[in-house]
């Protein structure tokens, strides 16, 4: 029976609102790409980022593109040039992992090395917002042992205090999401250095980001919107020093994977991240993150409800997928 392609859309209700620097949702919408080979099916979802021009409709119609070759048995070594980096890439790239360990009967794990996958400690995140209600968010999730904190306005020096006054024992990693500039970039660093702030993420605007290389830097920064695939990583060698891997910007695992290897040995910081989707979305990069710095997969958790069955999470802690979910 040859292989068959099913492309599906869904919307996923997030708990309350989730809130960054560009703006607010209250949904996530992910493609979910189906892969089925006689009675084998593999599963790879993404979330399309209209940061980067993408749309549930064009990631969508990227897939459907890639339909012929898909379903004319088109195997993972050669998809990077049949299709892009990005979204689509990586629901494909997922579903072809996941197709390729049930139709081979050793995991995904396996493959990567990982004999005995461990839960990690994944970041909790709390939504930019006026410093009283953040640091509210805070104190509920005080217990967490790291927060990932969204910041990213022209006076973020309350905002810092009021979280780190919140949640004392917590490591807490900033997100800016590209909201500051050359003029308060140096002040909110040393507010961040001064509070115990362990990592503060993409502070300034992607190609705006040069004077990282010109001051002092006294607190870990980490690139997220500048950084999307291997190809980047050289030239930001001086402007930071962790990178944030998202299988939506890298196209998917086997991206992701080179972009790490290649990181590691360039001497970044690893942040494992992801966008604001369900633990299938999760799933392969909980693997990846076995050996990372920083891991940030909480989509699940932002989640009024998941994908059954689920990844487990408890506590701080982020379990590996188990087959019945993904690889």
């Amino acid at each position: 029976m040859p292989r068959s392609l099913e492309i599906e859309t869904s919307s996923f209700p997030i708990a309350g609102t989730f809130t960054i620097s560009r703006g607010s949702k209250t949904t996530a919408e992910v493609v979910t790409c189906v892969l089925k080979d006689g009675d084998v099916i593999g599963w790879g979802e993404c979330v399309p980022y209209r940061r980067y021009g993408e749309t549930i409709e064009s990631v969508t119609a990227q897939i459907e593109a890639a339909r012929p070759l898909l379903e004319s048995g088109l195997e993972l070594g050669d998809l990077a040039q049949a299709m892009p980096p990005g979204a689509a890439r990586n629901a494909v790239d997922c579903a072809l992992w996941d197709l390729a360990a049930k139709k081979s009967g050793q995991s995904v794990a396996a493959r990567l090395g990982l004999n005995d996958p461990q839960p990690l400690t994944t970041a909790f995140t709390i939504s930019l917002g006026e410093p009283d209600f953040m640091a509210d968010q805070a104190r509920r999730n005080a217990d967490r042992a790291l927060l990932k904190v969204k910041v990213g306005t022209a006076d973020d020096e309350s905002r810092i205090l009021a979280v780190r006054g919140a949640a004392p024992e917590s490591a807490i990693i900033l997100d800016a999401n590209e909201g500051w500039t050359e003029e308060n970039l140096a002040r909110h660093l040393q507010i961040a250095a001064n509070a115990g702030i362990a990592l503060v993420e993409q502070p300034l605007p992607a190609g705006r980001d040069e004077i990282l290389a010109e001051i002092e830097r006294p607190i870990l920064v980490c690139a997220d919107e500048s950084v999307h695939h291997t190809g980047d990583l050289a030239s930001l060698r001086d402007r930071y020093d962790a990178i944030n891997i998202k299988l939506d910007k890298t196209g998917g695992l086997t991206e992701a994977l080179a972009m790490k290897l290649e990181a590691q040995r360039l001497g970044f910081k690893i942040m494992l991240g992801c966008m604001v989707g369900t633990s299938l979305a999760m799933a392969p990069a909980v693997l990846l993150a076995q050996d990372a710095d920083f891991v940030d997969l909480d989509g699940p958790l932002l989640l009024a409800r998941d994908r059954q069955p689920g990844l487990r999470y408890a506590a701080s802690l982020v379990w590996p997928p188990e087959r019945d979910l993904w690889g």
